[in-house]
């Protein structure tokens, strides 16, 4: 019986080969997925039970539910649920492209770009240019610190490990930089960015959050996906790469480009939400094997679980007090990025 099944267009026009692994793999982690949205919908200081939410969804739940659902929390949720996935897939795409398992939006800076971007919005602009702009801005910042990274660690080549110590270093000067305009600015400025660098998607809203960053998903998303061949191509090797008639270096430049979008738009909305896009396609890999046409889906899907189980600890756990998701992320993170390091130390 074969692996694999073959999906095709009306027309046979188009044609793609998915393992049935990765088939039975994404439809339970997508079914795990709602799962825990219709728990975390529920679970607060006025607990509503999943079929309440349904109904409350549905439009047919009681008066006070319906509210809190629709206006309060789901907001919040389908919020995490975006974030997650496209910082899971922006690391997928550089752990693909580079070639080094500890390569991430957040490790190598980006997160950290795209969080000065958005920073320098709100100081510059504050409040007189509408939010739904912050995206372009966490996007340049993002594509300004990939090409100091590219250029700083361009020698004969760019080597992994010289790729992933300059993005350490850059992060930390591009932080402090970040700070200075935080303490520089009015006290209300101070205290919106400190809450975003430290990643929270607290009070996000349907207008100002989730319509700012659906777009971007929608379509980031499903041209990662058609680029999954040149992902594979990419992780061969240049030469190998090169022999294979790939444009290696347009190619890569351009899945750079999407892993930067994706995560300078998701920067621009949760903060500086880390370490999702270093496990999530580690995770992805141990279950579906290496292929990015398999990894894609799969580390979207578990990449929204972190953040969706995060944020729901993150704001239950430490009751009165909402901590900020991207804390617990990094408490999880930073053991993993310990691991990782451990286990490919022959490597480096």
């Amino acid at each position: 019986m074969s692996k694999y099944r073959s999906l095709r267009s009306a027309n046979s026009k188009f044609s793609i080969l998915i393992e049935k692994r990765t088939l039975w793999v994404t439809l339970i982690l997508f079914i795990l997925c709602i799962v825990v949205m219709l728990i975390s919908t529920g679970i607060g200081s006025l607990y509503i039970s999943p079929l309440g939410v349904i109904k409350a969804i549905l439009g047919r739940g009681e008066p006070m539910e319906q509210v809190v659902v629709e206006k309060l929390r789901l907001p919040r949720i389908v919020i995490a649920t975006l974030i997650g996935a496209s910082l899971a897939v922006a690391g997928a795409i550089l752990q693909g492209v580079i070639r080094n398992p500890l390569a991430s939006p957040d490790v190598t800076g980006i997160t950290e770009g795209a969080s000065l971007g958005a920073v320098l919005f709100m100081f510059i602009f504050g409040g007189t240019v509408s939010i739904h702009w912050m995206p372009l801005a966490a996007i340049g910042g993002a594509l300004l610190m990939a090409a100091l990274l590219y250029i700083l660690s361009w020698k004969h080549g760019v080597e992994p490990l010289r790729l992933i110590l300059v993005g350490i270093g850059l992060s930390a000067a591009v932080k402090a930089i970040s700070y200075m305009f935080i303490i520089s600015g009015p006290l209300i400025l101070a205290q919106r960015s400190l809450v975003f660098m430290s990643g929270s998607i607290y009070g996000t809203s349907w207008d100002k959050d989730v319509l700012t960053l659906l777009p971007w998903v929608a379509i980031l998303l499903p041209i990662t996906w058609l680029q999954a061949r040149n992902v594979n191509i990419q992780a061969l090797g240049d030469d190998v790469a090169s022999g294979a008639g790939a444009s290696v270096q347009k190619q890569r430049l351009f899945l750079i480009f999407l892993s930067v979008a994706l995560a300078g738009s998701a920067v621009a909305i949760g903060g500086a939400i880390a370490f999702i896009g270093l496990m999530a396609p580690h995770m992805a890999r141990k279950l579906v094997g290496s292929s990015f046409g398999s990894v894609l889906p799969v580390s979207a899907l578990l990449g929204a679980l972190i953040l969706l189980v995060a944020d729901l600890a993150a704001r239950t756990v430490f009751l009165p007090r909402d901590v900020p998701a991207g804390v617990l992320t990094a408490a999880i993170g930073a053991p993993f990025f310990i691991y990782l390091l451990y286990r490919n130390r022959n490597r480096y």
